[in-house]
């Protein structure tokens, strides 16, 4: 894989777990950096959709999506209705 090489400053504490993290998958140092660094941006990413998505349903259904979701509740309990009756089975209320 060709890439941009850069310099970083990392604390030595984080160095050796680089470096030994990199020693136990037998991979190397700039692997290791890579797959974290993939993996915080990725992270990052989901936070940013959650929050939008957060942020788009904050006031919570409207009076219509309330009706709507209702009407599908009603819906699923007939159909669950008819398939007991269907199979023979009088369902108690």
């Amino acid at each position: 894989m060709s890439g941009i090489k850069t310099a970083i400053s990392l604390d030595e504490h984080l160095f050796n777990e680089v470096k030994e993290t990199a020693r136990d998958l037998n991979t190397s140092r700039s692997r290791v950096i890579r797959l974290a660094l993939l993996e915080f941006m990725e992270r990052r990413k989901n936070q940013r959709l959650l929050e939008q998505l957060n942020e788009a349903y904050k006031d919570g259904p409207t009076e219509e999506e309330e009706n709507i979701a209702r009407s599908m509740r009603n819906a699923q309990c007939d159909e669950n209705e008819v398939g007991v009756v269907a199979r023979g089975v009088t369902p108690s209320l």
